[in-house]
């Protein structure tokens, strides 16, 4: 997954390089041509990612607003997409399996907050541009660098949550409620 995300991150950032070297030796005003590029671009993503889930995993996608999960609900893997937006999950009265389970956002900008119950382990990978990363009591802040933290008893946890997400901007709390 991280180096999945960096990847696309490198070569975002070399189209706009390119874009930029082809503008300055031909005189081209890149503006006009960068945005209808990053919605081709965005436009193949929408097309070809789902073919990327494996069938076992859930998959719910927004270009824009928030996705809200809370109160009595089943946690599963599952992968969550947008554009811009932010993403709310209340795990404290959420049927939580046992083992691991997965939940992978990607997205462009975007807010991530999750709350969790006593017990329950958590692991958050985040791969983007700029990073910020706050898990129960820990901070980390990333520029172009992946970040990985980890709750004190992910390790002896009946119940963990493993977080992986690719944004180009995010913002992350983990809080226990």
């Amino acid at each position: 997954m991280r180096n999945y995300g960096l990847m696309l991150i490198g070569v975002v950032i070399v189209l706009f390089g390119l874009m930029s070297l082809i503008g300055a030796l031909f005189d081209i005003d890149v503006g006009d041509f960068c945005f209808p590029v990053g919605l081709i671009l965005l436009g193949v993503w929408i097309l070809i990612r789902p073919r990327l889930v494996r069938p076992d995993r859930a998959l719910q996608t927004r270009v824009f607003g928030p996705i809200r999960r809370d109160g009595a609900w089943q946690v599963t893997d599952e992968e969550l997409w947008l554009f811009v937006g932010d993403v709310n999950l209340d795990l404290t009265q959420a049927e939580i399996p046992l083992g691991e389970t997965l939940i992978r956002v990607s997205g462009f900008v975007g807010n991530v907050r999750l709350f969790v119950p006593e017990g329950v382990g958590v692991s958050v990978s985040s791969t983007g541009l700029v990073s910020d990363v706050r898990l129960l009591g820990q901070r980390r802040d990333g520029f172009l660098a992946p970040i990985d933290l980890v709750s004190d008893s992910y390790e002896t946890a009946e119940r963990k949550v493993r977080l992986e997400m690719v944004f180009f901007v995010s913002d992350v709390r983990v809080r226990q409620g």
